[in-house]
């Protein structure tokens, strides 16, 4: 069974930076088909897509944080990270990574199957 486990969150000054990373068991991310995306949802609102990466390399990335985050997968270690940089109180949300079999690079929430529990980033003026 596919296993996501995040970690990295926490509270950060706005303008600064915090790295988030995700474990994906299962899934080896040298040789499978497969597409890995980070989404956040703040109280009261709807979940967004944050950036996604499949197998080939291919990243998607929301508009509210192209220039400002970057999204990269470690191979050899099955860990898929999200740098943030120039944070600010707005990207405050519950992070959570989400992985699928299959190719596409998407950030359509209903693509992905396997979800972690989540990691809060909570960002402060």
């Amino acid at each position: 069974v596919v296993q996501v486990v995040e970690s990295g969150g926490g509270p950060v000054q706005a303008g600064g930076s915090l790295n988030l990373s995700c474990h994906v068991s299962e899934i080896e991310f040298s040789y499978n088909n497969y597409v890995l995306a980070w989404f956040r949802q703040a109280p009261e609102k709807e979940r967004e897509g944050v950036a996604s990466i499949e197998n080939n390399g291919r990243v998607v990335y929301a508009d509210s944080v192209k220039g400002r985050f970057v999204i990269s997968k470690d191979n050899a270690k099955n860990i898929l990270n999200l740098q943030m940089s120039s944070l600010r109180p707005d990207d405050t949300s519950l992070y959570t990574c989400a992985a699928a079999w299959g190719t596409g690079s998407t950030l359509a929430a209903n693509r992905y199957t396997y979800w972690g529990q989540g990691t809060q980033v909570t960002v402060s003026s």
